[in-house]
């Protein structure tokens, strides 16, 4: 027999919609605007660790949006202020009990604050949805100090590669700085953090579409912190870049290390670089997670459990 019934429960999809409802009055509170951005777009994100689906249309190929970020940027130029989207993301890659190709997002930008400005925003919204509570903030550099007793920021890739063959099996040869630090991150950190914690100011090589900036030790971090929550990520975060020619030379070496990779080959975002370069303001952006936020709520480990079909 064809299995047709879906996946989550009533009580679940009740509890869903009240999220989704509770989200939306927090937003409103804090005059915060709604808006919507096409799924599908002519470019997509350059990160070698996110993969892209692909839509053929009228003969001409599109791309699903692994976030609404770029598009939301564009409206920040053109001067709409504060807003936020609720929306579906695309990602090829691993399916897991917290990792799904078709996922709900939550995102939303605000000028003028800094990534500790949102850092508290994030906590007030995820306390009124989950009462949790405040949330401990750590540094990068304070986890790997405490637990591995390295300075990720400073440590040079043999030192790195030699401590990561240390501690666990990789098969995988020639991994960046960035591949070692996630997999001690994953594997000897992780467990051993508080359940709910803020973790900012990442190693530079980490930016993604975050500022640089020079930290308390007069060392180059990248503005961006992760929620960790029950035992996932459940946020992630900027002090977002606005730099036209930087965002330029970063989609340009992205682009290179694809190659590198023999990973597909994307087209560059020239909206929203013409956006950034037109003006877009100072801001702090975050994305989270809806169905690992619903997980949560109804103590699910499986994100199965939290979508109407799988």
């Amino acid at each position: 027999m064809v299995d047709w019934k879906p996946v989550a429960s009533l009580n679940t999809l009740q509890t869903r919609a009240e999220i989704l409802a509770k989200i939306r009055r927090f937003f409103a509170s804090k005059n915060v605007l709604e808006v919507e951005t096409p799924l599908l777009s002519r470019s997509t994100a350059t990160d070698v660790y996110i993969q892209s689906l692909e839509v053929v249309a009228a003969k001409e190929k599109f791309y699903l949006q692994t976030s609404p970020e770029f598009a939301m940027k564009r409206l920040l130029g053109s001067g709409v202020g504060p807003i936020y989207q609720i929306c579906k993301a695309f990602r090829q890659g691993e399916v897991s009990k917290s990792h799904r190709p078709e996922f709900t997002m939550l995102e939303w930008y605000q000028p003028g604050y800094s990534m500790l400005d949102l850092m508290v925003e994030v906590e007030q919204l995820v306390d009124d949805l989950l009462s949790c509570g405040a949330i401990p903030r750590l540094s990068y550099r304070a986890l790997f100090q405490e637990y591995l007793g390295i300075d990720p920021h400073a440590i040079s890739l043999e030192a790195l590669e030699s401590l990561a063959l240390s501690k666990m099996e990789i098969s995988s040869e020639k991994l960046s700085r960035t591949d070692y630090l996630q997999l001690l991150l994953g594997n000897n950190i992780e467990a051993l953090m508080p359940s709910n914690c803020f973790v900012y100011d990442f190693p530079i090589d980490q930016a993604a579409l975050a500022v640089i900036e020079n930290d308390q030790y007069d060392v180059p971090v990248a503005k961006r912190f992760e929620l960790f929550f029950g035992g996932m990520e459940l946020a992630n975060g900027y002090f977002e870049l606005t730099d036209e020619k930087e965002q330029r030379l970063r989609f340009e070496t992205d682009l290179q290390a694809r190659k590198k990779l023999q990973l597909a080959d994307y087209p560059i975002d020239e909206k929203l670089l013409a956006a950034l370069k037109h003006g877009v303001p100072k801001c702090s952006g975050v994305a989270l997670g809806i169905d690992r936020l619903i997980m949560l709520a109804v103590g699910s480990a499986d994100i199965r459990d939290v979508i109407s079909f799988s």
